[in-house]
């Protein structure tokens, strides 16, 4: 359905912008005559504007967003209020931007006889393809307060593993910058003071003084080429990521680096534990909901493994062979999920495994934080201490020699 874009006036006389997707223009006229707003003009978007207002100038919800909208909606449908009714109330309360003129949005397309998936399939950006199919679920099986309830937990723990593999990865970050920030400043600011005192005395300096120097001397005449080669190196890092031999290596290293391989593996079991139960739960054929499971993976190599489990599953193997035989997996999920499909219980068992594997990611980040913080001291200390060595040798020999006078 296409997307116009449009300026109106309210009664105050104040303009008003926003977009909407409708059939045509004068169904976008209807829509905003009925939010009592006089149509200044309606165009229709094409695929550029769409971006620039959705991702460059908004910022895009994140799960604990949705899972608040979720809830909120939940509540004031509970509650007897119409569906348009709380899709107004949402949108007046909503704090994300781009989220609450997607809500705004939806209300009017709803408000042109547009269902309430339909509406939602036109903000991508948004609503995920996982919550417009429970949506439409809901609507299907009249359960659509059910729907939301199982989006609204399933965002809350998405949320809260996000938020633990961030929490893990914050502080080695921080402590590298400051620790690239301390070498930079005593290369350019200390190393210089000394290196004076140096050539005064003319004393045959240690070649590990003879390379800090030379440092300090290539960082203050070409530091904009240290920042460039930085800058050059972050970039094409993040091109290299978005091709696919990128994802293919990344992966790879997540699975494999002894640090980070209990983390990652454990995050993607709880994703895809949670996530296949949340849809069949929703009443979707399993095929259905292994391919939406595995658009949520992250690692490349889990969404192949579960695509080749979606294909397996469709010509009548259990999903535990494919699990199994994919070799990424642990085998408390291939077995876990067998015995579900045996006991007729696969959602209830799925379930289990990822309030199990949520447990397991928290144990995870403790334990990688314990092991990354005296590795990082440990190399901020070689690499300062360096330095203060280079300074540190010339200097005693300078007092062995005046000693020996």
């Amino acid at each position: 359905m296409p997307i116009y874009g449009y300026r109106a006036a309210d009664a105050s006389g104040k303009e008003q912008r926003g977009t909407l997707s409708a059939e045509s223009p004068e169904k976008v006229a209807i829509a905003l005559r009925k939010e009592k707003l006089t149509p200044i003009s309606i165009a229709e978007q094409n695929a550029m504007s769409r971006d620039l207002s959705f991702g460059f100038l908004q910022k895009k919800p994140k799960a604990r967003d949705l899972a608040v909208f979720c809830r909120q909606f939940v509540s004031i449908v509970n509650a007897g209020v119409p569906v348009i009714s709380a899709l107004e109330m949402l949108t007046d309360q909503t704090e994300n931007k781009m989220l609450r003129s997607a809500i705004g949005e939806t209300k009017r397309s709803i408000e042109t006889g547009t269902s309430l998936a339909d509406a939602m399939r036109s903000h991508p950006q948004v609503f995920s393809e996982m919550f417009i199919t429970l949506v439409a679920a809901g609507e299907a099986s009249g359960s659509l307060e059910n729907s939301f309830s199982r989006m609204a937990e399933q965002f809350e723990k998405d949320a809260h593993i996000k938020g633990l593999v961030k929490k893990a990865s914050i502080y080695p970050i921080v402590v590298a910058c400051v620790a690239v920030g301390v070498v930079i400043g005593m290369l350019v600011f200390v190393i210089p003071t000394f290196q004076s005192m140096f050539d005064q005395l003319g004393a045959k300096l240690p070649g590990i003084t003879l390379a800090v120097i030379g440092a300090s001397r290539f960082m203050q005449s070409y530091w904009y080429i240290v920042f460039a080669l930085i800058a050059a190196l972050v970039i094409g890092l993040k091109q290299f990521n978005k091709t696919d031999a990128g994802k293919r290596l990344t992966g790879k290293l997540a699975m494999k680096l002894p640090i980070v391989k209990n983390l990652s593996v454990k995050t993607a079991c709880s994703r895809f534990a949670r996530t296949l139960s949340t849809m069949l739960a929703a009443g979707l054929p399993l095929i259905d909901a292994l391919d939406i499971v595995a658009s949520t993976m992250t690692n490349i190599w889990f969404r192949e493994a579960l695509l080749d489990a979606k294909d397996s599953v469709s010509v009548g193997a259990p999903l535990s062979e494919p699990l199994r035989d994919a070799g990424i997996f642990p085998p408390l999920v291939h077995h876990m999920v067998g015995i579900g499909e045996e006991t007729g219980g696969t959602e209830e068992m799925l379930g289990k495994l990822a309030d199990y594997y949520d447990e397991e990611v928290e144990a995870a980040t403790q334990q990688m934080m314990a092991a990354i913080e005296p590795m990082i001291i440990v190399l901020l200390a070689v690499i300062v201490g360096t330095i203060v060595l280079s300074i540190v040798l010339p200097m005693a020999t300078m007092y062995s020699s005046l000693d020996s006078l």
